[in-house]
This record gives structure tokens, C-alpha cells and sequence, in this order.
């Protein structure tokens, strides 16, 4: 059984092994996946920003925590976006996130409301968590499916980082001072957070990432045709036991046993709804 190398916090671009690219193992599934990812992770400044108004007086540690996430996040983006600009030399990170992030901003990152959009603090972890889960799990996944060295890598060192992040936020969501909630709020919160998935950012990420604005007269944005698309190239990369991880991960912050009979069946279903998106 191979082992997946371990990666520690704190690492660079240039600790990464660009020399070890080799353009004959880039798939064309997953350099599709990759773009998508780059933008939605080089996204996080808007993030940062939004959570820390929501956690605007949670001192000085709390505050540092997420601006030292959101760096992390964007040198997610900047790794995946400067492997996808070798295995496909007309692709262009920097003019694929401006039309990003010109066709998309959630109405929660405009204004000054300091009011999370999750309802509490907490809920705001909640879903923190299980994007988290979610990440962490679909890197390892890109890490464990594909044969490209650096891809390999750079998946693996985003794995870790995304590890850690799961566990910051799951430590902030049992430090807050509010009256905790009922196993049902956090179960709503995470599956709210969960059917999100088929907002546009997700979508549109992977059409600004995979259609060259030459084109776009001729194949126009559809949330519905390109959520699809994004669902099933993504999804394609899972197999069963990264499923079960992410579920246990977010049966964890909803405060359900991750080994129990709950998330059996969490990543069962799962599993089965995956796996009809790729048939």
C-alpha cells in the first residue's frame, strides 16, 4: 500500500517540484477540474473579509487565524493556476479570474453587515466545516487519481493545508460564547451549505476556467448545463473511501458520532447520488 506523503503548514511555491511536470500524464478531466479549482481558491479574499466582519470582535487570534486562512487559500489558487498554465499553455489564470469575478460576487460579500448569512456564528463554522470536509477530500482524491508528479504534489500539500483549516474552524465553532444548537439547526445548516454546491460559483468557475471568451457567444453561461459539467468531471475523481471521509468529517461538526450509523448512511447516499451524476 502506498503512503501519501505528509505535508506540513507553511509551505511555498517555490518548495514545490515544478522540474517533475510531465505534460504526457495531464488528463484532460482533470485539467478541466483544476482550472475550475484555481479561481474558486485564489477566490479568497472576499472570504476573509466576510468572516471577518462576522467575527469582528473575536480578538486578535481569531481575527490573524482567518487572514492567515485566506492566504493559504490563495496560494492554493496560484499553485493549481500555474500547473494548469503548463499542461495547457492558452489558458490564462489571471484573465479567467477577472471574468470570475466579474460575473460573480454572493450578495453576502457586499455591504458592511457584520450578521453571518448561517444565522450565528456557530452556524457560520458549521458551514465552514463542510466546505472544508469537502476540500480536503477532493484534493486527496486529485492526489490519489492522478499519475502527474507535480499535480500529485501540489494536491497533496492543498490536502493538508485543508486538513488543518477543518480543524481551525471546527476548534472556533466549540470556542464561540453562544448558546449552543440543537443537532437538527447544525444538521440543516450543513446540508444547506452542501446543496450550495449547485450555486453558480461552482458553475461558473468552471466555465470562465474552460470557455476562452472567444467563445462565449457561441456556447453562453447556463447554470443548470455547466453545474453539470462541473459535477461530473469533479465527482468522476471521488472514490468510496474519499466519500466516507468527507461525510465523517461533517457528521463530526454536527456533533454526530463520525463512526456511527449516521454517517454510514450519509456516505452511502452519497456515494449512490455520485455515482448516478457520472453514469
Amino acid at each position: 500500500m502506498t503512503v501519501a506523503t505528509v505535508y506540513k503548514q507553511g509551505w511555498s511555491l517555490d518548495e514545490v517540484h515544478w522540474h517533475l511536470f510531465d505534460p504526457h500524464k495531464v488528463e484532460p478531466a482533470m485539467l478541466a477540474a483544476v482550472k475550475a479549482a484555481a479561481l474558486v481558491e485564489y477566490n479568497a479574499p472576499d472570504y476573509v473579509s466576510y468572516l471577518k466582519r462576522v467575527f469582528a470582535d473575536g480578538g486578535p487570534q481569531t481575527l490573524d487565524a482567518i487572514e492567515q486562512w485566506g492566504r493559504e487559500e490563495s496560494q492554493h489558487g496560484k499553485a493549481l493556476g500555474r500547473w494548469a498554465e503548463m499542461a495547457d499553455p492558452g489558458f490564462r489564470m489571471d484573465e479567467a479570474f477577472a471574468r470570475f469575478r466579474k460575473g460573480y460576487t454572493p450578495p453576502h460579500f457586499e455591504g458592511d453587515s457584520a450578521q453571518s448569512v448561517r444565522g450565528s456564528r456557530r452556524g457560520e463554522m458549521i458551514a465552514r466545516c463542510v466546505v472544508e470536509s469537502g476540500t480536503s477530500s477532493y484534493y486527496s482524491a486529485i492526489r490519489d487519481a492522478t499519475d502527474e508528479p507535480v499535480l500529485k504534489e501540489i494536491a497533496g500539500r492543498i490536502a493538508a493545508d485543508e486538513y488543518r483549516h477543518y480543524k481551525l474552524f471546527y476548534d472556533t465553532l466549540h470556542a464561540q460564547p453562544e448558546p449552543d444548537l440543537s443537532f437538527w439547526s447544525k444538521l440543516k445548516i450543513a446540508i444547506g451549505r452542501v446543496r450550495e454546491s449547485d450555486d453558480d460559483e461552482l458553475a461558473y468557475a468552471y466555465y470562465c476556467a474552460n470557455v476562452p471568451p472567444d467563445q462565449e457567444a457561441d456556447k453562453p453561461y447556463s447554470r443548470t448545463a455547466y453545474s453539470r459539467a462541473s459535477a461530473a468531471t469533479s465527482m468522476s475523481i471521488y472514490n468510496r473511501k474519499h466519500i466516507q471521509k468527507l461525510v465523517q468529517m461533517v457528521v463530526k461538526a454536527v456533533g454526530a458520532d463520525p463512526h456511527g450509523w449516521i454517517a454510514s448512511l450519509m456516505g452511502a447516499i452519497l456515494w449512490r447520488r455520485m455515482q448516478s451524476k457520472t453514469a
